[in-house]
């Protein structure tokens, strides 16, 4: 699931009383939120059209319980993500698109390459959007007490899209609610759409220009900096200061290569930026440095193990060669993994849930873990330190 920094912001006006009206019975909540639209100013026949026949999906809820995929190591992760069919789709968008490309370049200083990754990730270029309810998706998870302050103003969002006639009942999308080739929230379009191909409509599933536009406004809206790269595969000596590594370390490009960091291909690609060096499965696996672009993907997927493929995944696209992926020590098993986090939490660390994820509250315990017991303090968990504590 993606939630934008503009659905977090949307999410964080809605009242206490609305976040707390969740649950129940669904009819009852169906018919608060059709007073609430009504107290809003929108007009009745509106408001009828856009709730009638709205329904629970447990198909959704099922979805929102089970994202397995996240905990896939980095090297899997990317095999099973980045295929050579994507990449030949990406060159041909590429192509295809040129000139739309070209003025995303000029306006927000955006590379194609990173909005073709997205765009092969969300939907493998258009190809398959999502067969979820989009309105039923999201009235389904208001009315879900995990996080009502979420999803009820994309409810809202989605029926504004309704009254101009850029959303359906019939709309169909990502289980949380996304929509499109890029797969955006209705609070998302309503802020940052952009009418590509200048028909007088943001329609993000049907148009290209329309998702690829709104999609680089959406992303500049988080910070990306014009014309900065974001990722870039290193070779790290075997020395090197695991501890060191990591998003809370910064340093530029000129202190890593002092460390003995240097670029497996070409030069750094940026003089005088903070960066990090990011290692997905330790030492022994890939290796990357991190610049400040790299951290605004985050606002686009909170996983570390997506934004790092899909980062990666547009340096591909721009032409660089496949990581090495060197031969990391071996995942621990679900099991494992939720082990080890209740161990850290017992210890006083903030892992979040205990979940079998490798986030990035369990990386920064394993690493501070790791120097406590003086292992090389790479952040990846291993059975030496499972067995440790």
């Amino acid at each position: 699931m993606r939630l934008s920094i503009a659905a977090l912001c949307l999410a964080l006006s809605a009242t206490t009383a609305t976040a707390q009206s969740c649950g129940g019975s669904f009819g009852d909540f169906v018919q608060r939120l059709k007073a609430e639209a009504l107290s809003r100013g929108y007009e009745r026949p509106v408001v009828d059209q856009f709730f009638a026949s709205a329904s629970y999906s447990q198909a959704v809820i099922n979805a929102d319980r089970a994202q397995g995929i996240f905990r896939m190591e980095f090297v899997d992760f990317t095999q099973r993500l980045i295929s050579q069919n994507r990449l030949d789709g990406g060159r041909a968008n590429a192509q295809r698109y040129s000139g739309v490309f070209d003025q995303i370049n000029a306006r927000w200083g955006i590379p194609r390459g990173m909005l073709l990754s997205f765009w092969a990730f969300e939907t493998d270029y258009g190809g398959f959007q999502g067969d979820f309810n989009t309105r039923d998706a999201l009235i389904t998870l208001a009315h879900d007490c995990r996080r009502p302050e979420l999803f009820l103003p994309q409810v809202y969002s989605a029926l504004e899209l309704f009254k101009r006639g850029d959303f359906s009942t019939q709309t169909t999308g990502a289980w949380a609610g996304e929509i499109g080739q890029v797969q955006m929230l209705p609070g998302d379009i309503l802020n940052h759409g952009i009418d590509g191909d200048g028909d007088g409509h943001v329609r993000l599933k049907e148009s290209a220009p329309d998702a690829l536009m709104s999609g680089a406004n959406l992303l500049a809206s988080f910070g990306w900096a014009p014309n900065q790269p974001w990722l870039q595969e290193v070779a790290v000596p075997d020395n090197l200061d695991w501890s060191q590594t990591g998003l809370r370390t910064k340093k530029t490009p000129q202190d890593w290569a002092a460390m003995g960091v240097q670029p497996r291909s070409g030069q750094f690609e940026a003089n005088g930026l903070p960066s990090s060096i990011l290692l997905p499965q330790g030492r022994k696996g890939p290796a990357f440095i991190a610049y400040p672009n790299y951290e605004t993907l985050f606002e686009w997927n909170q996983s570390f193990v997506y934004v790092t493929t899909a980062a990666y995944f547009a340096t591909r696209l721009m032409g660089a060669p496949p990581y090495n992926p060197g031969n990391p020590d071996p995942v621990l098993s679900l099991e494992d993994m939720k082990a080890l986090q209740r161990k850290l939490a017992a210890m006083g660390y903030d892992v979040g849930d205990i979940d079998g994820i490798l986030g990035a509250g369990t990386r920064a315990a394993v690493q501070a873990v790791q120097v406590q017991l003086g292992l090389p303090a790479d952040a990846w968990p291993t059975r030496e330190l499972l067995n440790r504590l």
